[in-house]
């Protein structure tokens, strides 16, 4: 069975992945593909799934200025329903004969629309709603036999439709919470316009998930990368039960995991059935990160020396198939596109080097979010700490320790973590946060021990609350829990002088530190 599917061309705006992850909500499946495609890459991706629409996504450019970003013009004669959304909104007008223009006044924020008409895309709306703005270029004059919908104080235009060739375009951000409706606009274009089915459930992707690491592997034998997270489990299961005893599951001790994980991850699979293989490797990957502080360069060295590894094993094995747990939001933030911005390098995916010695890698969750994992996660029967495990990165506490990464300061982290951890979960608030976790900052601070003068580290402390890790917020955690935070740190880590709370939104600020 196909899904339907509504993919979003990114012209690199900031919100294209969460257009993405609105229109999966609501049982349509959709992925970012690369604003340039051509008609037959469309087709192309009709093989897979029934394309029922596109949607045009936001972006930094203005659409009024040479070698501004743009698509094929025969997405338009696809006879397929389009929305553009700001720059795309801007772009259809150009493309289709309108004007587009700066007027020296942006909106940047809260608006408020007026609806001119009720219909299409804005059916079920108030006559004023308040929206989420973000460009100071706006459509001044609409294509011919276009309707004009919507428009606020300083944007004339700020929503238009041709229905007759099933065209909407919108200035505002309905993908973004603070667009009040935003969730009704985009459901009136799935299923009053592009006439969607919700078909697509991220447990039923298994199936084609098995499928997928069959075709890619054929006959052959591999191993998967295995960290013991909820993304690398999942693949493992997934691929165990698509090649049986051609899996190898190799698990790398590069000596950067929280306290007690080697040991509990080794438990773990040995009651699955996957053939698993660890390898020490603490000291190899220190050598490899002395003297390196930039967090980059730490992903990359890492990223190179896990494939270095995974090929020896797989030479022994005779693997040619290295598979791996990378997701989507790695892939995001890696630069998923030619017009996306990169945040960090994941060592699963730029950090890889650019030689290796696999005849190819294989991704099956490269297309997931994380909450769809933890579903795709529970349908395979994985135990439910796999499930609800917090995200680590791949990279460990190498990318928690700002600046170099020593054995003292290794031992620092990996004890200040875990009272992180103990602390939270023992108050009950884990149960509501997306990651929390301790960070050593590249600096010491001066404190005082009894009548003396101490030199210490600093440790921060990182808590957030999210659904998806594409956006998050600081989680308010009661002062009371924060004092014995640092009570317990100071005092039971004689190395650390001082405990601070990071109160960053992602954005700005990532999850991780580096």
């Amino acid at each position: 069975m196909k899904f339907d599917a509504v993919p979003v061309l990114d012209f690199g705006g900031q919100y294209s992945h969460l257009i993405v992850r609105r229109v999966r909500e609501f049982g349509v499946y959709s992925e970012m593909l690369p604003c340039d495609i051509d008609e037959e890459d469309i087709k192309a991706l009709e093989g897979k799934y029934n394309v029922k629409g596109l949607i045009l996504s936001g972006g930094p450019s203005s659409v009024i200025e040479a070698g501004a970003p743009s698509c094929a013009p025969a997405i338009f004669d696809l006879l397929r329903p389009i929305l553009g959304i700001c720059y795309g909104h801007q772009l259809i007008a150009k493309m289709f004969g309108g004007r587009v223009e700066t007027l020296g006044i942006g909106e940047f924020g809260i608006a408020y629309a007026t609806i001119r008409r009720r219909v299409g895309i804005l059916r079920g709306l108030k006559r004023r709603e308040r929206v989420w703005m973000s460009h100071r270029d706006s459509v001044v004059e609409a294509p011919k036999g276009f309707e004009v919908l919507a428009y606020t104080r300083d944007c004339p235009i700020a929503s238009f439709a041709h229905f007759k060739r099933r065209i909407f375009g919108i200035q505002w951000h309905p993908e973004v919470i603070h667009t009040d409706r935003g969730r009704l606009i985009i459901k009136n274009f799935l299923f009053r316009i592009c006439g969607c089915e919700p078909n697509w459930r991220p447990e039923s992707f298994a199936a084609k998930a098995m499928e997928h690491v069959r075709e890619a592997v054929g006959g052959k034998r591999a191993i998967i990368a295995l960290s013991g997270g909820i993304d690398s489990s999942t693949a493992a299961v997934l691929a165990s039960r698509a090649l049986g005893r051609r899996l190898t599951a190799v698990f790398v001790d590069h000596g950067f995991m929280r306290e007690g994980e080697p040991e509990e991850i080794r438990r773990a699979f040995e009651e699955f059935d996957i053939e698993l293989i660890v390898r020490e490797e603490r000291d190899r990957f220190l050598r490899r990160l002395k003297g390196i502080t930039d967090p980059e360069e730490k992903r990359r060295v890492i990223g190179e020396e896990f494939v270095r590894i995974f090929e020896e094993v797989a030479k022994e094995g005779d693997a040619k198939y290295l598979i791996q747990g990378t997701i989507y939001p790695d892939r995001i933030e890696s630069g998923l596109s030619r017009r996306s911005e990169k945040i960090k390098t994941h060592h699963n995916v730029g950090g890889l080097p650019s030689s290796m010695e696999f005849e190819g890698i294989v991704e099956p969750l490269k297309d997931l979010y994380k909450d769809e994992v933890r579903e795709v996660a529970k349908a395979l029967g994985l135990p439910e700490g796999f499930v609800r495990r917090q995200p680590f990165p791949g990279p460990g506490l190498a990318v928690r320790i700002i600046g170099e990464v020593t054995e003292e300061k290794l031992e620092v982290l990996r004890r200040a973590d875990a009272i992180v951890r103990e602390e939270l979960e023992a108050s009950g608030l884990a149960e509501g946060l997306w990651q929390y976790f301790a960070v050593l900052m590249d600096t010491k601070s001066t404190g005082v021990r009894g009548d003396s003068r101490a030199y210490g580290y600093v440790v921060a402390i990182r808590a957030v609350e999210s659904s998806d890790a594409m956006t998050a917020k600081f989680a308010r955690i009661p002062y009371r829990v924060l004092e014995k935070l640092s009570t317990r740190i100071v005092n039971e880590i004689p190395k650390v002088a001082r405990v601070v709370y990071d109160i960053t939104h992602k954005p700005p600020a990532t999850i991780e530190w580096e």
